[in-house]
């Protein structure tokens, strides 16, 4: 959450009012956003509060703000040579889904980006469906080798999966081959597509980013639990449901909340050191989800 301070000299009023009409909305939500962060962690630091305390609605303020600050934050290091400016603003035309965040996004843009990022990282299911199937024969248990054949051969064939089903191989994704230390570098690299993150890195740094990755929705589920998906708003609901893999844009509301509550269930089973799991429900829980095949 560091860039937020060195962020909040860049987007003053003073640089909204001169601002274009088409892009001053943008800058007011984005100047809105920056304020509520930095009071996010000024009471974190006067109280003394970790982020994992925080209240639901906190955490992925700060966990989104996060992510727009670090792709404004390449605008402004692209920018920074003499006359760069014109080329930005042409780049930024071009290229809106790659260099614009969500608040200068149409509405009609909002829908088009998401469906794009879904079919990105539904072209990785395969991949790790693939590698499942592949480390089967690694597994020590028997019986965790039966439950994973059968969970395979389910989603294969186009059945979404029972709660029990996933639960069931916690065991398998908490040690060699599954676990979070032994993923093998391809399944990094697709697991990384799967979550929409840059798979541009070393190994390390990879697996890294995707343990915090996963580290932080886990937090996030344990704070909506103790909220209640009850208590979010619609747009609340299909936001939660997007981050943790379902493309939410063609689903009804209370489709989107029966699959998230689903997802709670899971994850508010496992322990930090099953996490890797949690990491491929991206994949088991919304590959065959009703309404999200095209």
């Amino acid at each position: 959450m560091g860039n937020t301070i060195g962020f909040w000299n860049v987007i003053s009023p003073a640089s909204i009012s001169c601002t274009p009409p088409s892009q001053k909305a943008g800058l007011q939500k984005l100047w809105a956003d920056a304020k509520k962060s930095r009071r996010i962690k000024a009471d974190m630091v006067k109280h003394n509060v970790k982020f994992h305390q925080l209240s639901y609605r906190e955490m992925e303020h700060l966990r989104q703000f996060r992510r727009d600050v670090t792709k404004c934050f390449f605008l402004g290091i692209i920018s920074i040579p003499p006359f760069a400016n014109y080329l930005v603003f042409l780049l930024m035309y071009l290229f809106p889904r790659q260099l614009l965040i969500r608040h200068f996004w149409t509405p009609k843009q909002q829908i088009d980006f998401l469906h794009i990022y879904h079919d990105i990282r539904k072209k990785s299911h395969p991949e790790v469906l693939s590698y499942l199937e592949k480390v089967i024969p690694l597994i020590s248990d028997e019986g965790l080798r039966w439950h994973m054949t059968e969970l395979c051969t389910k989603i294969r064939r186009g059945t979404h999966p029972a709660i029990q089903e996933i639960l069931a191989l916690r065991k398998s994704f908490s040690n060699h081959p599954l676990g979070m230390n032994q993923l093998h570098a391809s399944q990094i690299k697709a697991l990384s597509r799967a979550m929409l993150l840059t798979t541009y890195l070393p190994s390390p740094l990879l697996r890294h980013r995707l343990k915090t990755h996963t580290t932080v929705i886990h937090q996030l589920d344990k704070a909506l639990a103790k909220l209640g998906i009850n208590q979010l708003t619609d747009q609340e609901v299909k936001s939660a449901c997007y981050l943790r893999g379902l493309n939410s844009t063609l689903i009804a509301e209370e489709r989107c909340r029966t699959w998230l509550a689903e997802w709670l269930q899971i994850s508010c089973n496992l322990k930090e050191a099953e996490l890797s799991l949690l990491l491929h429900n991206v994949v088991l829980l919304s590959t065959n989800y009703i309404g999200t095949r095209r």
